[in-house]
């Protein structure tokens, strides 16, 4: 091939993939962002209603609430699952050989499917005096709780199962941070007093702003968009006290055939990703410079 074509070789091994991002990704967009500009009537056409599925997306109670709490299980799923996973990378750091045996029993919450984490978690909620983890409360004098059959504790209940599957993961890229970190200047703080604390406050944060501007950025689209863990464990109840926008998109659009206003939740929650994802890389910039 000559000079003149080489640059098209490239995009022939993308083809495929182009073609398959083409068909079942950006096609079904362009159609969920039509859909959500008309009331969706199937075999009798669609109606156009201008925005007013984006007007009730934002002002409906059960959207406003599910806002709330998909932002509330976000935020607190991504601080909690990189501060654990912060403090698990610290203690499992090092080249002894036994740490890999910790490393991967650490890390097998990520490689579960989801599905099976719902149901180890659903049991350990058991909301009974015998259940596991009411058991320990009772050691306590605490309990029983209802865990997920509470409108008080549903969400922050579906919060911790998201922060036990989250950190491990987290932990995996704060350790590959942590090996990047020059080891003279642990040596020089440590030559000017610096006791264990001041070293992670004065050299390894620092080091690894980086790397938590990555995790911060994944774990926040992953809040965002949590769906399985919320469906599988609680599927919003009781009385809406999980429901977030993913599943309320799904009960809209799937089970009352609602489309039109299903595919305006799914653009909205699409336009805060995006927005999420673009304020991080411009901060992420600023502090670069």
């Amino acid at each position: 091939m000559t000079p003149r074509w080489r640059w098209l070789v490239p995009w022939l091994f993308l083809a495929p993939a182009l073609l398959l991002f083409l068909y079942f990704k950006f096609i079904p967009m362009g159609k969920a962002i039509e859909m959500s500009f008309h009331e969706v009537r199937p075999f009798l056409g669609d109606a156009f209603v201008g925005m007013d599925n984006y007007a009730e997306v934002v002002s409906s109670d059960r959207f406003v609430q599910a806002i709330a709490q998909t932002v509330t299980l976000a935020a607190g799923v991504t601080a909690g699952s990189i501060l654990l996973g912060l403090v698990l990378a610290l203690l499992v750091e090092g080249q002894a050989r036994h740490l890999w045996v910790v490393r991967t029993a650490a890390f097998l919450p990520v490689v579960a499917a989801m599905a099976v984490v719902a149901e180890v978690w659903r049991m350990l909620y058991y909301p009974a005096e015998n259940g596991a983890l009411n058991s320990i409360l009772g050691w306590v004098g605490l309990g029983p709780s209802q865990f997920l059959a509470s409108e008080d504790t549903a969400l922050w209940s579906v919060m911790a199962v998201g922060i036990w599957q989250g950190a491990p993961y987290n932990m995996m890229i704060f350790l590959a941070g942590l090996a990047g970190v020059d080891r003279s200047l642990y040596e020089a703080a440590t030559v000017d007093g610096a006791g264990t604390m001041r070293r992670l406050w004065s050299v390894t944060l620092p080091a690894l702003r980086p790397v938590l501007v990555i995790l911060v950025t994944l774990a926040a689209i992953r809040g965002l968009r949590v769906f399985t863990e919320v469906f599988l464990l609680t599927n919003g109840g009781p009385n809406g006290a999980s429901e977030v926008l993913m599943t309320l998109i799904y009960k809209l659009g799937l089970e009352r055939g609602e489309l039109g206003v299903a595919a305006a939740g799914s653009v909205v929650l699409f336009l805060a990703t995006a927005i999420l994802t673009i304020v991080t890389q411009l901060v992420r910039r600023r502090a670069d410079a």
